[in-house]
């Protein structure tokens, strides 16, 4: 995700910020005192406040007993009104619109560690070495956006997810020894999760059918099937049947050639201690 970001996003978090710095002062406390009674950190919370953070879907749920019943009403409210693929960049948001209703969703990355499985260490490593290079505003609302987007993992607990990604990606380090520690610790934290299965490709693989570059797949609620590829500065959302058959079955033999989830999260382990 790239350009042709506009200040939506911007607008809409820094609107809900001042809702809920609002609402903290009503409620007579500080941000030290509101963060510790929520449980998020001081910095977490002002960093909300600000418009530089999409709020976390629990929020609402925690601040009830600070905020009282009116309160989180007002608080939830604003939360709902936040959209989401805001920040996005436009050839993006059709696919991130098919996400938000998929009942499975597949990935296959040869290039970066996929969006939803991005640390904030990793994604501001790969906007940093974005060209040309942005304002530090713009880096923060596309930071927002790809931390709100992650959510989906979370709150979609009956969509099944399933990552491909090629060991080489890691074995880069993007962002040097530190990123790379972090991706691979939130990897085995995601990879608890009932719903995802992630799976490594090793390096050497003879038998691979992945040359043709990354691919994504999602399930609709209708359960039909549509593929997603993207380019430079570019996408292409594939609906044809014949063709989204040609990736479901590349996907399904990818599957077959990774590691398994047990050997992805040895290897995951053996190169955080090689880190």
């Amino acid at each position: 995700m790239t350009a042709d970001h506009g200040g939506e996003l911007s607008d809409s978090l820094k609107t809900f910020g001042a809702v809920l710095k609002a609402l903290r002062e009503e409620s007579g406390l500080t941000q030290e005192e509101f963060a510790a009674r929520v449980q998020y950190s001081p910095a977490y919370v002002a960093k909300i406040e600000q418009g530089k953070r999409f709020p976390p879907g629990d929020l609402p749920g925690r601040a009830e007993e600070v905020l009282g019943p009116v309160g989180v009403k007002v608080l939830a409210a604003a939360a709902r009104s936040l959209t989401r693929r805001a920040g996005l960049a436009s050839w993006f948001r059709q696919w991130a619109g098919i996400e938000e209703e998929a009942i499975s969703l597949y990935a296959y990355e040869c290039r970066a560690v996929p969006g939803l499985l991005q640390p904030e260490g990793y994604i501001r490593a790969v906007f940093d070495r974005r060209l040309p290079p942005v304002a530090e505003e713009q880096i923060e609302r596309e930071v927002a956006a790809r931390l709100g987007r992650q959510q989906l993992i979370s709150t979609l607990q009956n969509t099944a997810f399933s990552f491909v990604i090629e060991q080489s990606i890691l074995e880069r380090r993007v962002g040097g020894g530190a990123v790379t520690r972090q991706v691979i610790d939130h990897l085995l934290e995601v990879g608890t999760r009932r719903n995802v299965e992630i799976q490594l490709m090793p390096t050497r693989q003879e038998d691979h059918c992945g040359i043709d570059g990354q691919m994504y797949l999602a399930e609709t609620p209708t359960h039909q099937w549509v593929g997603y590829t993207e380019g430079q500065r570019s996408s292409t959302l594939i609906s044809a049947a014949k063709d989204v058959s040609v990736l479901l079955q590349r996907y399904g033999k990818l599957r077959s050639q990774a590691l398994d989830c047990r050997a992805t999260v040895k290897l995951l382990e053996q190169m955080r201690g090689a880190l």
